[in-house]
Parts: C-alpha cells; sequence; structure tokens
C-alpha cells in the first residue's frame, strides 16, 4: 500500500494544481485524444509505450519531479526506431511515417522545459491531424478532428497566457472564437483551391468481409461476416427496378487453378475481335456514388448502353469498357466517384457463334475434381439430354441445386484442408457455401460437359427503402454468380444461388452476422430505432459525401460560371485566387487600421479614474496603478481620503488577483462616486 502510494501522487482537485502542473496534464490529455483513433492501425507496441510514455509524464507533473535525462531518451527513441524498422521493414512510407510521428510526439512530452518545447508538440499534433484523413475522410473523422483542433488550439491560448491562473473556459473560448475567425478563409479556400488527384490511395480491406475483388479464392475462409458499409449510392430518373435486376457487373473471371479464380489472360495468338453486342427491354438513367474501390473495376449496373471499346471521363479518370463487358479503369480506384450512366435491362454479348476467344473458358486444371466432372459427364449422357444445348444443360444443373440439400450460409466451415478437390467437397459432401461456392461449382460443371463459361462478380440487390432518395448498395450486397455461353444467344447470365436461396436474389434478403454490444442492444429493445439512428447517421455521411468529399473540378467550374465566367478554366481559376487574395488583403489592412484605434475598455476606466482623482487633487497619471494612488490618496487627503483610499485597493485585487475581472464592476463605480463626492475636491 505505501509503494502504491508512493508512486500514485494525491489528487487534490483539478482546480487546486498548480497553473504549470495543469496545463502540462491539459496537453497531455489533448495529446492522447489525438492520438487515440490511429491505434487500430498503429503497432500494438506503439500504443502500449505511447500510453505508457504519457502516464509517465503525467506523474512526473503531479509529482513536480524532474524529467528524464537526455541519454535515457535517446536510448528509447533507438529503441523505438528499431522496432518500426522490425515491424515495417522500412522508416519511410505512410505507416512507419505515422508510427514514428506518434511516438515523436509522445517522447516529446518528456522535454517539456520551456515553451518552444511545448510549440514542438503543437504543431506535431496539428500535423497529426491530417494524418487521420490519410485513413479516414468520414464525417465521424471531420467531427473528431474538427475536437482535436479546438482543443490544441486551447493548449496554444493557455502558452501565450503567462501571467496568473486564466481559466481553462476562458482559453477554450478564445480558441473557438479565433477558429471562427478563421472559418471565412477555409470556406475560401476550399472553394477555390485547384483540385487535384488523390495523393495517397486507402488501404485494402481485411480479408474474411464480404465486399468486391477481383479474384475468388474457394476453401480461404471458414467464416465470412456481412460488412454493412456502403458500397454505392443510386439515384434514379425514373422508377426503381425490382431486386433481381439490380446486378451490378464487377470483375470476370475466367482462369481457374483448382482453388483461385482470376481474371483472364488473353491468348496473344488469338485474333483480337470485338464481340457482338445487343440491347433491349428497359433504358435506366440513373446518378451513381461509388465508395473506394482499390480495384479497376466500376461495378455499373448490368448492362451499360455503351458497346465494347467505348470509354468515358470521369474526374480526369478514363474508364473504358472491355471486350467481357467490365468497365475498367486506367488506375486503381482509391477515390469517391460520381458520374452519371445508362443500363438495359435486355442485353446479350456475343459472340454469338463459336469462336477461339471461347477456348479459355472450358479450360479445367487436370487430375482436379474427379468426382464432379464424372457426375457432369455422366449428366451430360443422359438420354434426354444427349443432344441438349446449353440453356437445357443449365436448367438441369440449376434443378439438381434446387433439388438437393444445399445450404446458403455464411459460415460453411474451411473446405480443402484434406484433399485438394475442393469442388468435389462442396458437391458431394458438405453442400454448406455462400455465393462464391455455388457459382464456382456451376462453371465447373457447364466447362465439364464442354460448354464456356465463367465466374462474375459485383453487387446484387439493394437496401429495400431509399433514403434520402438514393437507393444503397452496401457491401453485403456483394454477390457472385455465372455465366455460360449458348450458340445464337450469346453470353447468357446463370445465378445458382437463387435456385438455393431465392430470397437473396428476389428481395434481396442479406444472412445477418451477429450484430455489434450497441447495435445489439439497441436492436433487441426497439429494431426501429437502430434503424433509424442507422439511416440517419448514412444520410449525414450522404449529404457530407455530396457536398465535400465530391466538390470535383466540374464542380468548381460550375461556380465560377455562376459568378460570371462564361467558359471558366485554370487560368480564370487563378485569377479569381488573385483576386480573392487581393480583397481580403485590403480588409486585413482595413482592419488592421480600424483596430489600432480602438481602445481598451479598461483603458477607458482607466482614463475616467484619473480624471476623476486629478479633480480630487491627485498627480495621477496613467503608469500609476490603484494601489499606488491610493497611497498618495492618503497622503495628500489624509484620513478622510480612506474609503476612497480602501476602493482602490479592492479594484486592484479584482483587477490582478487570481480569477481578476477585465472591468471594474457598476457597484464599485457607484461606490467610488459617492466616495468622492463626500471627500469634495481639494483646496491647498
Amino acid at each position: 500500500m505505501s509503494a502504491t502510494r508512493a508512486w500514485l501522487p494525491s489528487w487534490s482537485g483539478w482546480r487546486h494544481l498548480p497553473r504549470e502542473t495543469r496545463d502540462t496534464m491539459f496537453l497531455l490529455a489533448v495529446i492522447a485524444l489525438t492520438i487515440a483513433p490511429h491505434a487500430s492501425h498503429l503497432p500494438a507496441w506503439c500504443s502500449v509505450i505511447t500510453a505508457a510514455v504519457l502516464v509517465w509524464r503525467a506523474r512526473l507533473a503531479l509529482l513536480g519531479a524532474a524529467l528524464p535525462g537526455r541519454w535515457i531518451l535517446v536510448a528509447v527513441l533507438a529503441i523505438v526506431v528499431g522496432l518500426t524498422f522490425a515491424t515495417h521493414r522500412t522508416l519511410l512510407g505512410r505507416e512507419a511515417g505515422v508510427t514514428l510521428l506518434v511516438m515523436l510526439m509522445a517522447l516529446k512530452t518528456l522535454e517539456l522545459r520551456a515553451r518552444r518545447d511545448a510549440f514542438v508538440v503543437f504543431f506535431l499534433g496539428f500535423f497529426l491531424v491530417l494524418t487521420h484523413f490519410l485513413y479516414s475522410q468520414s464525417l465521424l473523422t471531420a467531427l473528431l478532428m474538427l475536437l482535436t483542433v479546438w482543443a490544441l488550439l486551447t493548449a496554444v491560448v493557455l502558452a501565450q497566457m503567462p501571467v496568473g491562473h486564466p481559466p481553462l473556459q476562458r482559453a477554450a473560448f478564445v480558441a473557438a472564437r479565433t477558429t471562427l475567425y478563421g472559418t471565412p478563409a477555409v470556406v475560401l479556400l476550399f472553394l477555390l483551391f485547384p483540385r487535384i488527384g488523390p495523393l495517397w490511395g486507402v488501404p485494402s480491406e481485411n480479408v474474411g468481409r464480404t465486399g468486391l475483388s477481383n479474384q475468388l479464392s474457394l476453401g480461404a475462409m471458414s467464416e465470412i461476416a456481412n460488412d454493412e458499409s456502403i458500397a454505392m449510392r443510386l439515384r434514379f430518373a425514373g422508377p426503381v427496378p425490382p431486386p433481381e435486376s439490380l446486378y451490378f457487373r464487377g470483375p470476370v473471371l475466367s482462369r481457374f487453378d483448382g482453388r483461385q479464380w482470376l481474371p483472364a489472360e488473353r491468348d496473344p495468338s488469338l485474333p483480337s475481335r470485338r464481340p457482338s453486342w445487343r440491347t433491349g427491354g428497359q433504358k435506366l438513367d440513373y446518378e451513381i456514388t461509388l465508395e473506394p474501390l482499390r480495384l479497376r473495376v466500376l461495378p455499373l449496373l448490368e448492362s451499360s448502353d455503351q458497346p465494347p471499346g467505348s470509354s468515358f471521363m470521369v474526374d480526369e479518370l478514363r474508364v473504358t469498357r472491355s471486350a467481357d463487358l467490365q468497365w475498367l479503369a486506367a488506375r486503381t480506384v482509391t477515390e469517391r466517384l460520381r458520374f452519371e450512366a445508362s443500363a438495359w435491362l435486355g442485353y446479350r454479348a456475343g459472340p454469338f457463334q463459336p469462336d477461339l476467344s471461347l477456348r479459355q473458358d472450358v479450360q479445367l486444371p487436370p487430375g482436379l475434381n474427379p468426382r464432379t466432372l464424372a457426375w457432369a459427364s455422366a449428366l451430360r449422357n443422359r438420354p434426354d439430354l444427349a443432344q441438349a444445348d446449353a440453356p437445357t444443360l443449365a436448367a438441369a444443373v440449376m434443378s439438381h441445386i434446387k433439388r438437393e440439400d444445399f445450404t446458403y450460409t455464411l459460415a460453411p466451415g474451411r473446405y480443402g484442408e484434406d484433399s485438394p478437390h475442393v469442388v468435389d467437397e462442396f458437391w458431394f459432401d458438405r453442400r454448406l457455401g455462400f455465393c462464391e461456392h455455388f457459382a464456382a461449382a456451376f462453371v465447373v460443371v457447364m466447362r465439364a460437359m464442354d460448354v464456356p463459361a465463367r465466374v462474375v462478380t459485383g453487387f446484387q440487390g439493394a437496401d429495400p427503402q431509399l433514403q434520402d432518395g438514393y437507393l444503397i448498395v452496401r457491401n453485403s450486397h456483394a454477390h457472385a454468380w455465372a455465366e455460360f455461353w449458348a450458340e445464337g444467344q450469346g453470353w447468357m447470365r446463370a445465378d445458382p444461388t437463387a435456385a438455393v436461396a431465392p430470397e437473396r436474389i428476389s428481395i434481396s434478403r442479406q444472412l445477418q452476422p451477429a450484430p455489434g454490444l450497441i447495435g445489439g442492444a439497441l436492436g433487441t429493445v426497439n429494431p426501429e430505432l437502430w434503424l433509424g439512428v442507422r439511416r440517419g447517421w448514412e444520410n449525414l455521411n450522404n449529404r457530407w459525401n455530396q457536398w465535400v468529399l465530391n466538390y470535383s473540378k466540374a464542380q468548381q467550374f460550375e461556380l465560377m460560371r455562376k459568378l460570371g465566367w462564361s467558359s471558366p478554366d485554370w487560368q480564370a481559376l487563378t485569377q479569381l485566387i488573385a483576386g480573392v487574395i487581393v480583397i481580403v488583403a485590403l480588409a486585413g489592412m482595413a482592419w488592421t487600421q480600424w483596430d489600432a484605434r480602438r481602445r481598451d475598455p479598461w483603458e477607458r476606466q482607466r482614463s475616467r479614474l484619473i480624471k476623476a482623482l486629478q479633480d480630487l487633487g491627485l498627480d495621477a497619471q496613467a503608469h500609476m496603478g490603484p494601489r499606488s494612488l491610493a497611497q498618495q490618496l492618503r497622503t495628500l487627503r489624509g484620513a478622510a481620503a480612506e474609503p476612497l483610499a480602501q476602493l482602490l485597493e479592492a479594484l486592484e485585487k479584482q483587477r490582478y488577483a487570481q480569477g481578476a475581472q477585465h472591468l471594474a464592476p457598476k457597484p464599485w463605480w457607484r461606490d467610488f462616486k459617492s466616495a468622492a463626492a463626500r471627500l469634495g475636491p481639494y483646496s491647498s
């Protein structure tokens, strides 16, 4: 017990702490607030050492103990640099840079010997705030960083108040007022600063969650969790199509090695032909906002109204349609995209006659899945199917899936641990899986019957209710289906998941994972309340995305058109920025001139006080304090002036003691006038 008391100082209350201790504790709390959001992606050792350093520094502040020597800091720094290099294999780049920045900020608190050291910590904190946006640009992150900046500015204001014991509330008010003064400049910078492409990409998601990917690995995961984050938002010009029509085409996977499905690699020996393409049915016009995909493929609604080989531009990013109807961007998409598109619900994609390009779509790895291949051969050789075409064979496979006891589940267990024949294990033994298992097995069976087939991934369905006029597609709507080729008809969609779990396609019903603690509690007590809270927050995020994160060069130029530019360009934008700078500079000069003429309220009161005392015969000057004036008054007017002298001494306490006031209260002035009137003018 005594050892604990020796290490942990007694707490006498925040208001009773010495000024230096209180300000240090506040700064440490601000640093912890700034660093905390990084804990989810920092190495565990970094979070532990940072917390230990901050606790150590807080203890030194509360005890008033000496800071550690320089060699101790050098040793800790060397350990930190070594751990950073061992973890990231480099000292450069985003991850290693953020790790080092966090550690340097924490270690710098052990050198807080002067105001200069505090300012280094402040500016490290401001820089660290910016690094949070390398990981997330959500509304929640922005609000948290706004709070962090306010706290850092409060700490800066405290450092600029070296005299007395100013309350934190006063410093926070000054920081907030200063921030409001700077808000117009921030808004102007946001509206007029040239919009350039992203300097960094966003990190890749963890495996084991729903979402779009450019490959499909069978048996890689024993369980998959639904990711309820939003993948895209759509707003249709007309009626919203039914859920079973909402197929968003993503990566097309044609190569299979027995466990992985990968995009096709075109055989250079084959002639390059533009495939035939036909559209029909209802045409849909819609606006789409895509979240960062970390892929080159844009999952647009099947099938877009532009033929293979066509392209369009989205914020200086060229997107081209490939032969297998994918929309491929010129680079990986790491930013949010917003644009308009069209689609036809009915389409056919060729070739419509046998072609050498179909050869790769019937290939299977040799020696794998013999039972499935034998089953497919037996199906193909049935008398009623001996001369059947591809659609008839596909219908027979679908009927088998629907008839047998296959189960659609997000927790099928791991496949392929004891055997490389993953499809055999799924098709005959366990029959548990999600969409990728059904789509992959269907394609293997069709290829085994010498029918060209491939796997298509993307999104299917959407939330049943519109939010703020937008249709919401989540990562949990990620889906895999199959395509097979039929002579005279081209590529045709087949979705085996619809055979075993039709509600997944017809009404977009998702298998739900276990909810989080808060979501589970609210969902249990009031499901509608939880759903309403989530929708409200997502609507706010949508407004944030549309108005702030999606503010692009096109919207910037549109603003300039409204301001009078007929054909805005970069030169016109430069002229506008220069004009704004001139106007702001002139306004600043005018403010400076006007501010120089203003007088501090205390100076006005002091002038009033000096004049009143001079009328009483004192040689009162502006540089004299109330206590000096009281002594001069006693010397000149004797005991009769004692009430007035006591009022002057009370004024000095009100002005300069702890908790001082800027202005003398009205009762003081009333008492001063009364005492001065009783004393009367001085006559020599």
